[in-house]
């Protein structure tokens, strides 16, 4: 796709549910962890559970996929995708974050906006850096920062801690990355092209997890249920509202839900936990809005204009 990105309301909305929906996994993640479900497996069941009811979605649709003929290129890009959107990441995630803070992860998936900016830049039409959208993006990320606190940085004393790091990084690395080539692929039909990058996703993730955890558990079924719930909403609904987000706004502006991933959890947290929210979050929640401002005043010029 060569056009330049258009970002509508619609576009607004949907960045604001996915950074709801995303920020919200963490907790219903941490109770399948506490519930005996392997970091691996967790990764592969979420996939696999999305991949499943994409695919009967598109199958009654009578799986349509790319608009018109295409290369091997443009076949071999999608299967590159399917695996830095989803499969890598997950993986290298549930790994590292064995030996990190909760914090440093969170930092690590905010950077993803400020790897996107340079890497759009140079890819993506209409996605040129300046310097006001290079200052939104680094005050928003200051924002997240000081939303997370300190800690974020501080050691862990696990043996493992610098690769933990290196992980997450890659991760970030490979969401950003995704969501370039996302971009660039030919017209495709939304569900066929989220159904697809989810069966990919899947068909790399369980041989990873057997490999790694051996046969899967046998969850409870409170954990049954949480699986479906993860498959269904932060993976799959969640997939095919970021394939139309890319598709039509943008990389760049698909990179905003990084920002509010960690206030959503953070504040989702202390309201339905109880758990304590920062002295910070007025300050921080304030520079986030200062980043994202700057960075799509255009974008918000024409919302409010209309």
């Amino acid at each position: 796709m060569n056009a330049p990105p258009k970002i509508t309301p619609l576009s607004w909305l949907m960045i604001a549910i996915l950074g709801l929906t995303w920020g919200g996994t963490f907790m219903v993640t941490e109770v399948a962890l506490q519930g005996g479900m392997p970091p691996f497996w967790l990764a592969a069941s979420r996939t696999g559970v999305a991949a499943l009811l994409m695919s009967i979605i598109w199958a009654s649709l009578g799986c349509p996929l790319f608009s018109g003929p295409v290369g091997g290129a443009d076949r071999a890009n999608l299967v590159i995708i399917g695996g830095i959107s989803s499969a890598i990441p997950f993986c290298l995630l549930a790994w590292g974050q064995q030996y990190v803070t909760s914090g440093f992860a969170g930092v690590s998936m905010a950077s993803v906006a400020l790897i996107i900016l340079p890497l759009a830049h140079f890819t993506v039409a209409g996605e040129r850096m300046t310097p006001r959208k290079t200052a939104g993006f680094l005050v928003g990320f200051v924002g997240v920062v000081i939303l997370i606190g300190g800690q974020a940085f501080e050691a862990t004393g696990a043996a493992f801690e610098t690769q933990g790091r290196i992980a997450c990084v890659m991760a970030a690395g490979c969401y950003a990355a995704g969501s370039i080539m996302l971009r660039r692929l030919p017209d495709a039909h939304p569900i066929g092209l989220a159904t697809m990058l989810l069966i990919i996703g899947a068909s790399m993730t369980i041989p990873v997890a057997w490999i790694v955890e051996g046969p899967p558990p046998l969850p409870s079924p409170r954990i049954l249920a949480v699986l479906a719930f993860l498959g269904l909403v932060p993976t799959a609904g969640a997939n095919f509202l970021r394939v139309l987000v890319v598709r039509s706004a943008g990389p760049v502006f698909m990179s905003l839900v990084n920002y509010q991933v960690p206030v959503w959890s953070v504040v989702l947290g202390g309201l339905i936990l109880g758990e304590a929210l920062p002295k910070s979050l007025l300050l921080a929640m304030t520079l986030i809005l200062i980043g994202v401002g700057l960075s799509q005043y255009g974008a918000l010029q024409r919302l409010f204009k209309r």
